[in-house]
């Protein structure tokens, strides 16, 4: 199964169909021309996770004493892997609906809607990246081929990124694993992830001394982007940046009933 950038005459056919074609807005579905109406647009550039005091290295908002070091103390205490996380919205946020369409109804078109809504939220405050390289969260073969499309790269490959980075989606690799992780804890998603992710053998000496950038749709416990990363710095990354649509964020803690 190849993945591929668009190509010029996908990109003219996106741009002519999203002014002729009936469209609606990703958020709340008013009919209208734009991707993201100016109303939803306004709401997600205010409430959006890149305005939040938020953890550098795993991109979770911090609470008020960690707020002076600007990491959580989870990344002080266990380090990741990855150095650098930016994160557009909160996962139960106002996207999360459209991505649900793209990844469990197979609805392609939302994939270019929510490369808009990162396009006119995210590009720019990400545009000074220093990175040399793009690259999606891979999905298995198996899971390629009963989902027919990567949800992580067809958001990648629409996003607009400095001219200088590459976009390269097959070099990272995974391996199926029949074990869900949807409801696992950290500990358990950790050890379920760990070796499955490696490097197609055309990259392995691609990205030595290289600053990447990896995109990921949903960031939960981050176990997934850490593993990643590992086998990234393993072979020879020294810099690793992941962006990431969706973020999960620490529950709220119960209030205590009164009697």
């Amino acid at each position: 199964y190849t993945q591929r950038p668009m190509s010029r005459l996908e990109k003219i056919l996106a741009s002519i169909g999203s002014y002729v074609l009936p469209s609606s807005c990703l958020v709340c579905e008013s009919f209208q021309t734009l991707a993201l109406c100016s109303t939803c647009k306004q709401a997600l550039e205010s409430e959006n996770l890149l305005h939040y005091e938020c953890c550098f290295q795993c991109g979770i908002p911090l609470l008020a004493h960690e707020v002076p070091r600007k990491q959580c103390a989870e990344c002080e205490k266990n380090p990741p892997y990855f150095d650098e996380t930016y994160c557009l919205d909160r996962y139960a946020g106002k996207l999360q609906k459209a991505l649900h369409q793209l990844k469990y109804q197979k609805r392609l078109v939302y994939a270019h809607s929510l490369a808009v809504a990162w396009n006119q939220v995210a590009a720019d405050k990400l545009n000074h990246s220093r990175a040399a390289y793009l690259l999606p969260v891979p999905l298995s073969e198996k899971k390629l081929c009963i989902r027919g499309f990567n949800q992580s790269w067809e958001i990648a490959k629409r996003i607009d990124i400095h001219a200088a980075i590459k976009r390269v989606p097959n070099a990272l690799l995974r391996s199926h694993t029949t074990q869900s992780q949807v409801l696992e804890n950290k500990t358990a998603r950790s050890k379920a992830i760990e070796g499955v992710f490696y490097l197609a053998q055309q990259h392995q000496n691609t990205f030595k001394q290289q600053t990447v950038i990896v995109f990921d749709d949903v960031m939960t416990t981050g176990s997934t982007l850490n593993e990643i990363a590992r086998v990234l710095k393993d072979n020879g990354a020294s810099y690793v940046i992941n962006w990431v649509l969706l973020r999960t964020t620490r529950p709220a803690k119960r209030r205590a009933q009164h009697v």
